[in-house]
Formats: C-alpha cells, structure tokens, sequence
C-alpha cells in the first residue's frame, strides 16, 4: 500500500526528535542513556510498524521486547556505589 508523502516527513521530524531526546536525560551517564534509548527503539520501532504497516507484533516480537524493557530497567536502577 502506497503511503502519502507527508508520512516520510512526519517520520522524518519524530526520528530526529526521538534521536536528540536521550541526549536530554538528567544522568551522567551517557552510556547507560544510549542503552535505555537501544531499549526503546526496539519497542517502539515494533509499535510503528504495526499502527503505520499493520505489521502486528506476534509473541516472539512481544516478548523479546519485554525482556530488552527488564534489560532498560536493570541498566538505569541498579543500585551502584
């Protein structure tokens, strides 16, 4: 199915949003940042798929990106010294 033209340039405008909105996160730690947001682009990278392409995530898709989420949760809240 053919997609208007605008939806590139939407596309456009959210992937670099969502590109510079890691950098603005209050940690000092940009490394564990970028993990979060490799987190997150799985997830979300899933949920546009499926409401733009109606590629609907099946269980494998659903719960590799639960476990990427437990991976972001340990990443940014495990106690450290």
């Amino acid at each position: 199915m053919k997609k208007p033209w605008w939806f590139g340039i939407i596309g456009s405008i959210i992937l670099i949003s969502y590109g510079f909105a890691f950098t603005l996160q209050p940690t000092d730690n940009f490394g564990r940042v970028y993990a979060v947001y490799g987190g997150f682009f799985i997830l979300m990278s899933l949920f546009f798929g499926w409401i733009l392409d109606g590629d609907r995530p099946d269980v494998g898709d659903l719960i590799g990106s639960m476990i990427a989420m437990v991976g972001v949760l340990v990443i940014m809240l495990w106690p450290r010294n």
